[in-house]
């Protein structure tokens, strides 16, 4: 079984090589398929564009989210293909991670010159409820 690391590791290496490859300039549908497929390529599960349901305040929610990539079952992954990252992008996948309970995401960035900057590895603190507020919550901000 991969450590959360290795899983982290894997996407990155592969979204590495497919912004070397490509780079900017294309539909985020374009990059999610490119990912998954070195994802594929590499050995790595993955499920695209996947919906989930959630629990929240005693209230359940069918297919209310729709992930760009399922990694592993453990890494949800929100690719973008946007001139910036903004405060709201990250927030979009901490509620993702928080409400299913998944242990770390990571949001990337096809948009700019170099990915580098574009990519966020965010983790869950699943100590926390999903009520918690943000203090709990890191980001540990590899851009």
């Amino acid at each position: 079984m991969r450590s959360l690391n290795d899983i982290t590791g894997e996407i990155v290496d592969a979204a590495l090589k497919v912004h070397r490859a490509i780079g900017p300039g294309l539909l985020e549908s374009v990059y999610e398929r490119l990912l998954q497929s070195e994802l594929t390529r590499r050995g790595v599960g993955s499920e695209r564009q996947k919906s989930l349901s959630f629990d929240v305040e005693g209230m359940h929610f069918e297919r209310a989210l729709r992930l760009d990539l399922l990694v592993e079952q453990k890494v949800a992954v929100e690719v973008k293909a946007v001139e910036h990252i903004t405060a709201v992008h990250k927030a979009q996948l901490l509620t993702y991670i928080r409400l299913l309970h998944l242990p770390a995401g990571l949001l990337i960035n096809f948009g700019g010159l170099t990915l580098r900057e574009g990519l966020h590895r965010l983790f869950n603190d699943p100590a926390f409820p999903a009520s918690s507020t943000s203090r709990h919550r890191r980001d540990d901000g590899i851009s």
